[in-house]
């Protein structure tokens, strides 16, 4: 009693340090990541673009605003909605390896908590929509709610079948994600198997910028029909906390992607043992993989494509990429048959 006495406290310590450490952490790359995409997309597109650093300016310029709660709205609601989004997008962090290492709360949830907890930023950002009393706010907020139900089920296919191919090799907990880390999927399958999980990628890929509301996805934030949707009414303060938890849910969610399908470390293959050397050579090619995947699932995806309909975005969802997850998790089946 008394050494679970003794642990108690100092394990609670140690995640509530951890959890501040990772919120820092989490907003200082996703800041930086949305400055590097901002800029490639604008040399993508033949402009010259904002600096990288300009995320970093932006955010403490708007925390330093004035805050205006619009006429009619209910304020308690439209000031607390920023704050539900923020910290349900920090506390996905606490859930899924980042940086080479497990979660922080490693052992506490799985991929199915995590697809809980990635749809109550979305409901936040609906909630603050309709209780800002703007119809376009109103609108946008009835969009998020259509494409917000049209993803998750191509997003919980993928991870369903990597899970069910793990149980087939594990009886521990195949929605772990340091189980998925000790049985990547690619070494369990074979030629049939790689093609599908190469379609489950795909699918995962084109879920992102929905998840995280980007072109071709961002419907409910159409500034030319819309004039900037859900946020329409959101100003300093508040306006600030939602830029923040936007840009932690996409690495939050692009850190997701990497931990399902690539969750290998480099120092092991380069014969680093475990070492501070170790830490840091893992985590910069965490940080590389993070790149390359949000490039081809953010940055390419919304400099390459328009914005789509609300009935064209939740028919992509619904319809073709639901099929296409289906197809990657036939052939999985399939590959473990034969």
């Amino acid at each position: 009693m008394m050494l679970l006495g003794d642990t108690y406290p100092m394990n609670i310590t140690v995640i509530i340090i951890g959890s501040l450490i990772l919120a820092l952490v989490g907003a200082f790359f996703g800041l930086l990541y949305r400055g590097i995409d901002r800029k490639l997309a604008a040399h993508m597109q033949a402009r010259v673009g904002p600096p990288i650093r300009q995320p970093f300016r932006d955010v403490p310029k708007l925390l330093m605003k004035e805050n205006i709660i619009p006429e009619g709205a209910v304020s308690w609601l439209f000031n607390a909605a920023p704050f539900l989004c923020l910290v349900s997008s920090v506390l996905l962090l606490l859930y899924i390896p980042v940086f080479g290492q497990k979660a922080l709360l490693d052992g506490f949830g799985d991929a199915i908590l995590i697809l809980y907890l990635l749809i109550i930023p979305s409901l936040a950002l609906v909630v603050g929509g309709f209780s800002s009393s703007s119809p376009y706010a109103t609108i946008g907020a009835q969009r998020e709610m259509v494409i917000m139900m049209s993803y998750e089920f191509p997003l919980a296919m993928v991870i369903v079948a990597i899970a069910w191919r793990i149980s087939q090799v594990t009886g521990a907990n195949p929605f772990m994600l340091s189980t998925v880390a000790e049985y990547p999927i690619w070494s369990l399958v074979g030629p049939m198997g790689v093609l599908g999980s190469l379609i489950l990628l795909f699918t995962i890929i084109t879920v992102t910028p929905g998840e995280v509301s980007k072109v071709p996805f961002d419907i409910a934030e159409a500034e030319t029909e819309i004039a900037g949707g859900i946020l329409v009414e959101y100003s300093g303060r508040n306006l600030g906390l939602f830029y923040l938890a936007d840009v932690i849910k996409a690495f939050a969610m692009v850190s997701l992607i990497v931990a399902l399908f690539f969750p290998y470390n480099l120092s092991p293959l380069i014969g680093i043992e475990a070492s501070a050397s170790a830490f840091v050579v893992d985590a910069l090619f965490f940080l590389l993989k993070v790149f390359v995947v949000m490039f081809f699932s953010i940055t390419l995806m919304r400099t390459a494509m328009a914005r789509f309909k609300i009935s064209q975005a939740s028919r992509t969802y619904i319809v073709s990429m639901t099929l296409v997850g289906l197809i990657g998790l036939i052939l999985i089946w399939v590959d473990l048959m034969v």
